[in-house]
């Protein structure tokens, strides 16, 4: 059975728990599933527990200016029908127990063990807000019906992405575009969100800085603090004349919560966050700005030491392998060696496309929202926009899309997770794109010459001089047989599905 909210109207004695130490991610997102569940008629309640109640002065802002109906509870005196865990998961370390007759999850963290039935786990997402979102908008629920839900979820997504710095999934972006928040209540809970103690931990932290004069980029290790603070930290500390990028980290109980700024295009925060957090967590970001989180008990299974010294090893020993194991080429000054690459051609394989002129009137600018990342481009009427074998998407040119597709007259299938869409950039308009989708064939065309990787290199196309794409080992670097300075890079799975090599 596939997770709706709806399928909680089965059930009569519902509670929703936060974690422990509450943040705004898990009151927004608590907040928005008890106003569901009273629009079903249902009475349920909105609980946490732990040591302490909310002291943070912005979350008791929020709380009280949004309605937010949350209680501080030490023990329940009744067995509910139903518990459904918001922003956590039952029985983890930061989230008190409490008995029920059954339990539902709804979070956007790593799972920990074997989720119940009811559950929806978004791990790649920036916010449990977003989750909540997503099926509200199933439930055909408008968040913007009550102001006071759309701000918190608006909210619980700022705090939970550094100020938005760290969004990189487009249904994170889709909820912040889309939420009317109140702008009074957001600058308020804003401007209450440091406390002295907090701004005493940012100016120690500071004092205490690590320096790399080879590479140019520091690291700082501050005391446990809300991961908000990181973020004023890492703008402060990048503003070093020599620095290029900095990492700052502080230790929790749960995990290390990372922060990392950048100011050239050589370093993209985002995929730096993803670096450091490989394997033990996640990151992600913008171009300058990204954040992530290593988990407890991902390291400690990998035999990894949950100290200071042993969290710091770790952040320092990955820092020096990403820019010394790295390979940076620029398109336009990379000259290739013909005997160390294959000649490939391409093969025939079913891809979608969508006309611009069918989702905007020419001369619009829109965005194309993908997985990927967010691509503007201006409407035309020879501009074609090409789906990939993955669903990957990317702007054609009319001769060349006529040059290198044929065209087919069956349905289009989008083979990946999250449907592209486009905004109208004036207006903010929505549109899918799936709807004008039709199907096409690439075509062999003259071919390219290619390497596997086995390395990672950071390839700065002649499309696009100001943003790398990167390659792994087993990734494959290309460059068009008829234009060797046209250099590009090819994952590995959409490789082997889409070129042939082509015979001495």
């Amino acid at each position: 059975m596939a997770f709706a909210l709806r399928n909680f109207n089965s059930f009569d004695s519902i509670v929703i728990q936060c974690h422990d130490n509450p943040d705004a991610d898990t009151l927004g997102s608590g907040y928005a599933l008890w106003w569901y569940l009273k629009k079903l008629g249902k009475s349920p309640r909105l609980i946490y527990g732990g040591r302490n109640p909310i002291s943070k002065s912005n979350l008791l802002l929020m709380t009280d200016n949004l309605h937010i109906p949350v209680e501080y509870v030490e023990e329940l005196d009744y067995v509910p029908n139903l518990l459904i865990t918001v922003d956590c998961q039952y029985n983890e370390s930061n989230v008190t127990h409490f008995d029920a007759e059954n339990i539902a999850i709804i979070d956007h963290h790593q799972l920990t063990g074997d989720p119940p039935k009811l559950s929806e786990v978004k791990s790649n997402y920036g916010s449990c807000s977003t989750v909540m979102f997503e099926l509200l908008q199933k439930e055909k629920i408008d968040i913007n019906e009550n102001p006071d839900v759309a701000t918190a979820l608006y909210y619980g997504l700022m705090t939970d992405t550094g100020n938005f710095a760290e969004i990189s999934h487009p249904a994170d972006k889709d909820l912040r575009d889309y939420a009317r928040f109140s702008q009074g209540d957001i600058l308020m809970f804003r401007n209450a969100n440091i406390s002295r103690e907090e701004l005493q931990i940012a100016g120690d932290a500071l004092k205490n800085a690590i320096y790399d004069d080879t590479h140019h980029y520091g690291v700082i290790e501050a005391l446990p603090c809300d991961p908000n603070i990181l973020g004023l930290i890492g703008d402060m500390f990048l503003e070093v004349d020599i620095l290029k990028c900095c990492i700052i980290y502080t230790r929790l109980p749960f995990g290390v919560k990372i922060s990392v700024r950048s100011c050239v295009k050589e370093v993209k925060a985002s995929e730096l966050a993803s670096y450091l957090t490989e394997g033990f967590g996640g990151g992600g970001g913008h171009l300058i700005k990204a954040g992530g989180l290593l988990n407890r008990d991902l390291l400690e299974k990998a035999g990894i030491e949950y100290s200071d010294e042993g969290i710091r090893n770790l952040i320092q020993s990955r820092m020096r392998r990403y820019f010394t194991d790295t390979e940076i080429i620029y398109a336009g000054n990379y000259t290739v060696d013909l005997n160390s690459v294959q000649r490939f051609r391409k093969l025939e394989v079913p891809v979608g496309y969508v006309k611009a002129t069918d989702l905007a009137e020419t001369g619009d600018k829109i965005m194309i929202r993908t997985l990927e990342g967010d691509v503007d481009v201006t409407v035309e009427d020879d501009l074609y926009i090409i789906l990939g074998i993955d669903g990957e998407i990317y702007p054609c040119r009319e001769k060349r899309f006529e040059n290198s597709y044929r065209l087919i007259d069956i349905p289009y299938d989008y083979p990946a997770e999250y449907p592209p869409t486009v905004l109208k950039t004036l207006t903010g308009e929505r549109i899918e794109i799936l709807p004008f989708a039709k199907s096409c064939v690439t075509l062999g065309g003259k071919g390219i010459y290619a390497r596997e990787l086995d390395h990672r290199v950071k390839v700065f196309t002649s499309w696009d001089p100001e943003k790398y794409y990167l390659g792994v080992p087993g990734d494959y670097l290309a460059m068009r047989a008829d234009d060797l300075k046209d250099v590009y890079v090819i994952a590995k799975d959409i490789f082997v599905r889409s070129y042939e090599a082509i015979g001495e």
